[in-house]
């Protein structure tokens, strides 16, 4: 018999049942008590419930094989309301380790030894490197600093002027630290001084001298002690700096530059916004479709119809984008399923809905493994597709994962063992460990008997002979399929030759 894979959630172990999902609905299709025996023969006693669609009773079972969140318990039918059930405990991943702090190696900075009002020493120095401060804490030390250097520079101007005469390299140097904190503290006010104002009549190339020449007095002005009228002996080295002044006229006004928005309509507004978001769910459901082998229509007004041509299984489901969908006529229009894509959040009462996220998981879900419209089809028929619906699709395409590792498992295992060598079940069971029960294993080693694999040969005794070896196994394969692919005609080249 066939054996059903089924993983271990939160709920279930906090209520001691297992949920019944669609595919599980075949294994258990009657109410009423049931029997689950393990792997040492202990007989659990269990109820079906297929109101509630669960199966109470395992919490026993559960704390005998130790068991947690998503371990695995295989499903076997051995006879009406009677059951083998196998635990697989999932490994658990070994603890990070704690990550490391490599020291920063030390770094050369320029460091100030010693500093007078005119000649500052500065030597190399190797310093270790600490964090960096925020950055509103450095600026505000960086503006204490300079106004700290102004107040001393300018107690300092009247008893320096003898010392800048007899050393002129050091006064340029102090020269040239002034007009880099001025340029720094500058606010956007000073940059138009009031001789500027006040000559705003005159043509552009005066103005432009004018400016200049304010900024060449700024520095001036901003470092000469308070009661002084006259200018500093030291030249001050202008600086190179143009400011571009605004031209004169009513139309240097900002209410002549910038002009307001012409006024857009409410109703083209909200049909933008709905061309929008019909346009991002088009998109979502054209990807679903193309995954899952529907055929999309677009009805207009914001409704598309997933159509299943599966002949006698087929059917077809109406997706409104927005709730002013459900108004247009083409939602009047035969469908076998109706449903309105919303949020989470957002959802109406007593309305069948799909909701946006669920939308993206069955995506990834089809991504993942091959989903068909008949495998959907139960959802759309139960009314809405939520995120709690998508997380039982999980369940299904983890399932087809799961089977399609413990193929390759099988596969990996016998890749060990070279051609015409006999293959004994048991010590290959022992070989795979819990990773493939016995119900599994027998299927799969079944199918390498038949074509296209054509592997393994049955012989008395429940063993079985390895014609080929795994490697040769897989290389004819390849070759197969390569043969089939390029004798296989696509139907758009069809269409085209018609």
């Amino acid at each position: 018999m066939k054996s059903i894979r089924y993983i271990v959630t939160r709920p279930c172990l906090q209520e001691g049942s297992l949920r019944l999902l669609k595919y599980l609905e075949s294994t258990f299709p009657n109410a009423g008590p049931a029997v689950l025996v393990d792997e040492k023969g202990d007989e659990h006693a269990v109820q079906v419930d297929l109101d509630r669609m669960r199966v109470w009773g395992l919490g026993g079972l559960y704390h005998a094989q130790h068991l947690g969140v998503n371990d695995v318990l295989m499903l076997t039918t051995l006879a009406p309301g009677r059951y083998q059930v196998e635990a697989v405990v999932k490994p658990h991943a070994p603890a990070p380790q704690p990550r490391r702090e490599t020291p920063r190696p030390p770094e050369t900075r320029r460091v100030v030894v010693s500093s007078t009002p005119h000649v500052r020493e500065i030597r190399m120095q190797t310093v270790p490197v600490t964090p960096p401060a925020p950055a509103q804490k450095s600026g505000a030390a960086r503006l204490d600093s300079q106004k700290d250097g102004a107040q001393k520079e300018g107690g300092q101007k009247d008893g320096g002027q003898k010392a800048q005469a007899a050393a002129p390299e050091a006064r340029v140097a102090e020269v040239r630290v002034t007009e880099s904190r001025v340029t720094e503290v500058r606010t956007p006010e000073a940059r138009v001084a009031p001789e500027a104002r006040a000559t705003e009549s005159r043509p552009a190339g005066n103005r432009v001298t004018d400016a200049r020449t304010s900024e060449r007095r700024a520095p001036e002005a901003a470092h000469a002690p308070s009661g002084a009228t006259g200018r500093s002996a030291a030249p001050l080295r202008p600086l190179d700096v143009n400011f571009d002044l605004p031209p004169a006229g009513p139309a240097a006004g900002p209410a002549a530059v910038l002009t307001a928005p012409a006024a857009v309509p409410a109703a083209r507004t909200d049909a933008a916004t709905l061309d929008a978001v019909t346009l991002d769910a088009g998109a979502q459901l054209a990807e679903l479709a193309a995954l899952t082998g529907y055929r999309l229509e677009h009805l207009g007004g914001g409704v598309l119809r997933l159509n299943a041509e599966l002949g006698t299984h087929g059917y077809s489901v109406l997706v409104a984008t927005s709730e002013s969908a459900v108004q247009t006529p083409a939602w009047k229009e035969n469908a076998d399923y109706c449903v309105l894509l919303t949020s989470e959040d957002s959802r109406p009462a007593n309305t069948p809905c799909l909701t946006r996220e669920a939308l993206a998981a069955l995506i990834e879900h089809a991504q993942l493994a091959p989903l068909s419209p008949v495998d959907l089809r139960g959802y759309w028929k139960a009314g809405s597709i939520e995120l709690e619906s998508a997380a039982s699709v999980a369940e299904l395409v983890s399932s087809h994962l799961a089977q399609r590792g413990a193929f390759s498992f099988v596969l990996l295992t016998l890749s060990q063992q070279p051609a015409h060598s006999v293959v004994s079940v048991p010590r290959l069971a022992e070989r795979l460990g819990s990773g493939v029960n016995y119900a599994e294993l027998g299927s799969i080693l079944d199918t390498l008997t038949r074509a296209p694999f054509l592997a393994l040969t049955p012989l008395p005794g429940g063993q079985y002979l390895l014609r080929v070896g795994v490697p040769e196994l897989l290389a004819d394969l390849s070759e197969y399929a390569d043969g089939v692919r390029r004798r296989v005609r696509a139907p758009s080249r069809e269409a085209a030759r018609a």
